[in-house]
């Protein structure tokens, strides 16, 4: 399974930080957004589309440990963004846990952060975990408000969620936790780069990303549900 390292991202929502990209044999099965269900990945489509493809057929890309020992010889601070595409090491809904650990090592003094769709079972939980606790922020991905409520009841790393495609005010899930809609998707002058909101792993509040990409009327029905 290959992995591709962007040094300077070209993506003005995402700011000129490094960024990785990873098989889609990576994406869990569980995860709604996958084409192989609902659909509605923001990724399937555009530029970001082709660069996956060559990614996951193995045109581009290198192997996980070349990879790992990029993210290693990065400089200290460094704030880095995990799988604009893909998902953590590890084939479907499993996470290899010995390659996370592997990367959470490389990318200790940097502030390294993702987002994982991957179910919450025991072992994926006991490595998403670990590595929120040792410096790689991993924020688990709600589909809809009240996932975001079940993933936040876990305490194993902070949330993001996908919103309606009209939200642009903060809100809360039904039980009462705080959502901040991204400010990137709301202020031309904002980027992760600048943000750096999901790379705090102890933060209080949950993410909210407004349902976007060609096919954010897909996102949009799961996130509405």
């Amino acid at each position: 399974m290959f992995t591709h390292l962007t040094m300077k991202s070209r993506n003005v929502k995402t700011g000129p930080i490094p960024v990785s990209t990873t098989a889609a044999e990576s994406c869990p099965s569980a995860c709604p957004f996958n084409n192989a269900n609902e659909g509605g990945c923001y990724a399937e489509s555009g530029p970001l589309a082709l660069h996956w493809r060559k990614v996951s057929d193995g045109r581009s890309g290198e192997s996980y440990d070349r990879f790992v020992a990029k993210i290693a010889a990065l400089p200290k601070g460094q704030l880095w963004r995990h799988n604009q595409a893909g998902d953590l090491q590890g084939v479907g809904d499993k996470i290899d846990a010995i390659a996370l650990q592997a990367l959470v090592r490389a990318n200790d003094g940097k502030r390294g952060f993702t987002y994982t769709h991957k179910p919450a079972t025991t072992n994926n939980a006991a490595a998403i975990a670990d590595a929120n606790a040792n410096g790689f922020t991993v924020n688990l991905s709600g589909n809809n408000v009240n996932h975001a409520d079940t993933l936040a009841d876990l305490d194993i790393g902070p949330v993001v969620v996908v919103l309606p495609i009209d939200a642009k005010e903060n809100t809360t899930t039904p039980k009462g936790r705080k959502i901040v809609v991204c400010p990137a998707t709301q202020r031309e002058n904002v980027s992760c780069a600048t943000c750096k909101l999901c790379a705090i792993a102890d933060r209080d509040f949950i993410v909210g990303f407004p349902a976007h990409g060609t096919s954010k009327k897909k996102a949009n029905a799961i996130a509405s549900a």
